[in-house]
Order: structure tokens, then C-alpha cells, then sequence
């Protein structure tokens, strides 16, 4: 049962560290933050703030940036999702959807943050595709998988 998290995990560090077309490449989602999301709302004892913190290095090591700053916005992320996890999954796809908008809202405001800091300006309007484009990835994912999980059989 921990093969398919894990996979999706991997699958999503090395979606986040493929070049793309300079075109496009302001629309591409975060793909690691959906994917623990996901995992946090549906498998929670095996992903948690660790596992947040592991993969966030992982990523900040593959695309090069300073080392804690996807880790840092990772475990903000999964926290949140990880204390509201039932009230999340009571939400419908409208509300839940809002909230992983802000949640991921939160993470670039957050690697926004630490960017200043550091020095490294990324123009704000270069913030937004993101949010907008993983807001919809996330509305056509968890209700492709959630009504799969309607649909299946009751464990016991």
C-alpha cells in the first residue's frame, strides 16, 4: 500500500526538476505540495511532517535553492492539512478546493518571504500562475480520486 505514495512522490520531485519551455514555465503547479496534499488528507500516518521535511529538501537540492526554504513551506503545509485533515475531507470539492488555494497561496507567500531575504527578487506577478494552475490541477485530481474512493469497496 506504500508503493503507489511513494511512487507519487518521486513521480512529483521529478516533475518539479523538468525543464520546460519558458512559455509555460510560469503556469507549472507544485507539483511536490499537491501530491503531499493529497497523501496527508488520505494516508496520514505515513505521511507527516517528516516526510514533508525529507522530500522539501529533496526538492530544494533539485532545483537548487536555498536548502530549507520548499522544506520550511512543505511542513507548513502538511501540518495544516494534517490537524484539519477530517474537516478537510468533510468539505465539499468547492471548499476544499478554496482551501488548497490558500494553503498554496500561504507556501509562496512564504518562499516569497524567504527569496527577500535572501536577496533574490522574483517579480510577484510570477507568483500567481502557480496557485492558479495547481488550484485547478487539484479540483480535477481529488475529485477523479475521490470518486474512485466512493466507489470502492469497505474495508474492515
Amino acid at each position: 500500500m506504500r508503493f503507489a505514495p511513494l511512487l507519487s512522490l518521486v513521480a512529483a520531485l521529478l516533475l518539479a526538476a523538468v525543464p520546460l519551455p519558458q512559455s509555460i514555465i510560469a503556469f507549472k503547479p507544485d507539483w511536490v505540495a499537491l501530491t503531499l496534499i493529497y497523501w496527508t488528507l488520505t494516508a496520514p500516518p505515513a505521511f507527516g511532517l517528516a516526510t514533508a521535511f525529507v522530500v522539501g529538501l529533496a526538492l530544494d537540492a533539485l532545483t537548487g535553492s536555498l536548502l530549507g526554504q520548499h522544506a520550511l513551506g512543505l511542513l507548513l503545509i502538511v501540518y495544516v492539512c494534517g490537524r484539519f485533515r477530517l474537516r478537510l475531507r468533510a468539505f465539499p470539492i468547492v471548499q476544499s478546493t478554496i482551501v488548497v488555494a490558500a494553503l498554496l497561496a500561504a507556501n509562496e507567500f512564504l518562499l516569497l518571504w524567504i527569496d527577500g531575504i535572501a536577496g533574490r527578487t522574483v517579480p510577484i506577478g510570477e507568483r500567481w500562475p502557480p496557485i492558479a494552475s495547481g488550484t485547478l490541477l487539484w479540483l480535477i485530481v481529488w475529485s477523479t480520486f475521490d470518486r474512485g474512493r466512493e466507489h470502492a469497496p469497505a474495508r474492515l
